[in-house]
């Protein structure tokens, strides 16, 4: 199968500040000849991080640039390696162009139909690399102006998913790629936040230890510190379809991360 869209990869709005949100996950279209080959559910695009602009809707006021996904990670994952190499070896994960959904059922109409080396290429070359390339740029742009320069990674998921994980996630799961992609001090400044928010439960570097993004441009000894989110969507919206925000829900958690964004711009500032 060919493939070609007539969507651009991303939304960019650029910021003042030497803080970039990056949001992979967060689209929604997908072509309509894909979406013909894709089951009634998978239409959906259930395993979409719902409404991340919305929840980080203060980026702006912080001064923070914001590049969010345009298409549904049914499309590509732009939070994977360009040649889908596992990022957690021996776990169950989905691929660069997913042919199964979080719940571990086929995303595809026909099991035979799933895309071709030359369909991923195609999807790369129109969507992975463009998102890359302006992530990159970005954070040049800004490490050029400031010297230093931070990079959040924004996820979320439903806070309950056999498939990943045992039990209930903890609602705010920090990674760093177990310390790679950004400074100790920071790291740990961060989680002592999240561990104070009301009602929450947080880790740092547990199930999720951050992924392609986070550890491709995460390099804190060249002045760029990456730290990944990835909070239960519990902490925020309805999980079950038709996957509503929940505002009163949200506004509780988002000082908290209104606070951890803070504090990572003071300690890039004062590099």
């Amino acid at each position: 199968m060919t493939f070609t869209t007539t969507e651009p990869a991303f939304r960019f709005r650029q910021g003042t500040r030497p803080l970039l949100l990056s949001m992979p996950h967060v689209g929604t279209f997908v072509p309509p000849d894909l979406a013909a080959r894709l089951t009634e559910e998978s239409r959906q695009v259930p395993d979409t991080d719902w409404h991340l602009e919305r929840l980080y809707d203060f980026a702006d006021a912080i001064g923070a640039s914001v590049l969010a996904a345009t298409h549904s990670r049914y499309v590509i994952d732009l939070n994977r390696p360009p040649d889908g190499a596992s990022l957690y070896p021996g776990q169950s994960v989905t691929g660069l162009c997913p042919v199964d959904n979080f719940d571990d059922r086929g995303i595809y109409l026909d099991p035979t139909d799933t895309p071709d080396d030359a369909e991923v290429a195609a999807r790369r070359d129109a969507i992975w690399y463009p998102y890359h390339a302006k992530l990159a740029d970005e954070l040049a742009r800004l490490k050029a102006e400031h010297g230093t320069v931070a990079l959040w990674d924004c996820h979320s998921i439903r806070s309950v998913l056999p498939r990943f994980f045992e039990g209930k996630l903890p609602d705010l799961n920090l990674g760093t790629g177990k310390g790679s992609s950004c400074d100790a001090e920071l790291a740990e400044s961060v989680y002592g936040i999240a561990q104070q928010a009301p009602g929450l439960t947080a880790i740092l570097n547990g199930r999720f230890t951050g992924g392609y993004i986070t550890r491709q441009y995460g390099q804190p000894a060249d002045g760029v510190q990456a730290i990944q989110l990835e909070m239960t969507q519990s902490s925020y919206m309805q999980e079950a379809l038709p996957f509503d925000y929940l505002p009163d829900v949200a506004s509780k958690v988002q000082p908290t991360l209104r606070r951890m964004l803070e504090t990572v711009l003071a300690y890039v500032e004062k590099r």
